[in-house]
């Protein structure tokens, strides 16, 4: 008999100028970044956590807290490859993952590619397992006005 499980993430960062945009571990040109103790990239904190929580393994923060300077401009890439692990020690295998990056601008449809390729080469997965889409928030609340962004992951675990 197979064993599934999902979790979900989301992660939310305010806009800062000054710091680089980094989605999905890529740098998007642009004119601000997101705020935050490591790159605050919000893509693969969403999608870390919902790897975390597919098996019951706490979020981001217990494992890489904003207290440690270790962390401190840290590429989230090392927090999502720590993730998979986590999930591969314990018998899991990663099935899939689904994204979505809400950001008012720029626009990201042509960072979907590699941002997806980014995401697969990390979790060791086929391109056709992991989905990232992008929505605006229609020019409302605080990720519409421009003040921050956020993501939203989940992840199927099979074994």
């Amino acid at each position: 008999m197979t064993a599934i499980r999902t979790g979900l993430g989301w992660d939310n960062h305010r806009v800062a100028d000054g710091r680089p945009l980094i989605l999905g571990g890529i740098t998007i040109p642009c004119e601000f970044g997101l705020d935050g103790h490591s790159d605050a990239d919000i893509l693969l904190h969403a999608l870390t956590d919902a790897l975390l929580g597919a098996l019951a393994l706490g979020d981001i923060g217990m494992h890489f807290p904003d207290s440690d300077p270790r962390w401190k401009g840290a590429s989230s890439d090392r927090f999502l490859a720590h993730a998979a692990m986590l999930v591969r020690e314990r018998g899991w295998s990663i099935a899939n993952v689904d994204t979505t990056v809400i950001l008012q601008r720029p626009k990201l449809k042509d960072f979907r590619q590699p941002i997806r390729e980014n995401i697969a080469r990390i979790l060791g997965l086929e391109l056709d397992q992991v989905s990232v889409k992008f929505k605006t928030a229609e020019k409302v609340g605080p990720v519409g006005e421009g003040k921050s962004a956020e993501a939203q992951a989940i992840a199927t675990v099979v074994k």
